[in-house]
């Protein structure tokens, strides 16, 4: 045995030279994935990762670089020094929008964008599809349409609407990973948002359930100076307070009291259901941070999330009728960016545990983009004035499998240094929300007993976002043309290389990607 070494309890007794590597059929039986900097079980350190074909787990690792001659002949072997061996990321924020709208997104486009990003699980969110997973029976026909469509792992939220308090439970049986819901208008008709009495109702029926409870945290407070998207058709003094194509104009109807006024409505109702874990999803406003602060700090089981664009884009930089960057809650100023990025960075523990895409596509008509800022799209969708408009486009920003190379060059430009930021990573993007999905068990590190998934990261690489290195549906994000630092060389599913970024996809044996859909249990 290998100094350093440590087994799968089947294996245990054994070294790894005589591990058998013939099955039955004559296909050998482990896969060695090897690298000078591996991040295992937390830790920054030389690595060699064992994988059984036959299950797809991790069986060995090895905290030092074992030679190819260590193993027996006909061991599939790669040492992929000095680039870096991670979890695969777990992304669980994402809209992929089938069935229903999959002209905006689909299985099979969100999963190859993901993979491209060593991104090697996404949590689908309940909405935008048609029908949304709000019922079992919605989200039997979302499992139908994504078989045999995803390239990595595929878990599914269900949502909270008005009146579908008893649908809950039988979605957690089902095996969904938690629950959204909407505070303010979701943007689409078939999930409106819940009450706070609705809320109550959720609280009561989840209370003991192994799930997470998460909203969209975005309120209009009694007394306001804006109105949301109403305001482009309110009179004086709520209305505008400029051109509906500047988005200054569109920050100031999305001020940060409305998360605010929101999170301290949900925290008002956690004591309903003390054991309950609840959620914060995409969290803007740096305003929030001490009262979740200090919700943690007297026993609320809340955390939060934020996402690649609140740590990359500022308000000052997006340009007039630039809507590519309009989401909700909204893109804010430069020292907001900088406050998020202190807290996620401070030596004790942060409320922002998670940093997820919140991939939210649409085609790119939806997105009303003046004529020099809109890219080539088929006539048949040009049925809107391109305006600028950032009232009327969809809000929603595209950026499945570009997340960790964003993340890497913004903390590359604040002199994060890259062994601190390799760690941070890792608990940010894979360890977390991992966790926040009940997979911890499972994904979201490189130990014996998870799913060999692994990102094969090159942290010194230097590239441009382009439409062809998009790969989700629709090419229409404020990414494009962005220099970024750090690429995914190789993508690996539980052993598998799906992704070569040289090479493209291993097509031949085409997606095989899993549906995550085993109940979650209480841990």
């Amino acid at each position: 045995m290998a100094p350093h070494a440590t087994n799968d309890i089947n294996v245990g007794s054994m070294s790894h030279r005589t591990l058998s590597t013939q099955s039955s059929t004559g296909f050998p039986t482990i896969t060695v994935v090897a690298s000078s900097r591996a991040i295992l079980s937390g830790t920054l350190t030389p690595g060699t990762i064992v994988i059984s074909t036959l299950t797809g787990k991790i069986v060995s690792i090895f905290h030092s670089v074992l030679p190819a001659s260590d193993f027996p002949h006909g061991t599939p072997y790669i040492d992929h020094s000095p680039r870096i061996l991670l979890p695969g990321l777990v992304d669980a924020h994402v809209h992929l929008n089938e069935p229903g709208r999959t002209e905006w997104e689909g299985f099979w486009t969100g999963t190859r964008a993901a993979a491209f990003g060593g991104v090697t699980t996404v949590i689908d969110m309940p909405l935008n599809a048609i029908p949304p997973t709000t019922t079992v029976s919605g989200l039997k026909e979302k499992v139908a349409a994504a078989q045999g469509q995803c390239w990595v792992d595929v878990g599914f939220y269900g949502g909270i609407i008005p009146g579908n308090e008893k649908e809950l439970r039988p979605l957690v049986k089902e095996g969904v990973r938690g629950f959204k819901g909407f505070l303010i208008d979701s943007g689409v008709e078939e999930f409106p948002a819940v009450s706070s009495r609705d809320i109550e109702k959720v609280l009561t029926e989840l209370a003991d359930e192994p799930t997470t409870l998460m909203f969209h945290a975005e309120m209009i407070p009694p007394i306001t100076a804006s109105v949301g998207d109403d305001v482009q058709i309110s009179l004086p003094p709520l209305e505008p307070t400029g051109p509906l194509t500047s988005y200054q104009t569109f920050l100031d109807s999305r001020p940060s009291s409305f998360e605010t006024y929101a999170i301290s409505e949900i925290l008002s109702l956690a004591h309903l259901s003390p054991n309950l874990p609840l959620h914060i999803v995409h969290l803007s406003a740096i305003e929030a941070i001490p009262m979740l602060r200090k919700a943690s700090a007297s026993g609320i089981k809340i955390t939060a999330e934020t996402c690649f664009h609140y740590l990359s884009l500022a308000a000052e930089h997006i340009k007039e009728g630039d809507t590519r960057h309009k989401c909700c809650p909204p893109i804010r100023t430069q020292s907001n960016q900088d406050g998020l990025w202190d807290e996620m960075t401070r030596s004790d523990d942060s409320v922002i545990k998670t940093v997820v895409s919140d991939h939210s596509p649409c085609t790119p008509n939806l997105k009303l983009l003046p004529p020099h800022l809109a890219s080539a799209e088929p006539e048949s969708l040009k049925t809107k004035p391109m305006t600028g408009d950032f009232f009327s486009a969809w809000g929603g920003i595209s950026s499945v499998g570009l997340g960790l190379p964003i993340l890497w060059t913004e903390a590359k430009r604040r002199g994060i240094k890259t062994n601190n930021l390799l760690v941070d990573v890792v608990r940010w993007c894979c360890r977390n929300t991992a966790m926040q999905v009940g997979l911890e068990h499972q994904k979201g590190d490189l130990a014996v007993g998870f799913d060999g998934d692994i990102a094969v990261f090159d942290d010194e690489a230097e590239w441009v976002s382009e439409p062809n290195t998009m790969l989700f549906r629709n090419k229409c994000s404020p990414y494009e043309g962005m220099k970024l630092k750090g690429l995914v060389a190789e993508t690996w599913v539980r052993g598998v290389k799906v992704f070569d970024r040289e090479e493209g996809f291993v097509e031949k044996d085409g997606p095989k990607g899993r549906l995550l859909l085993e109940p979650r249990v209480k841990r």
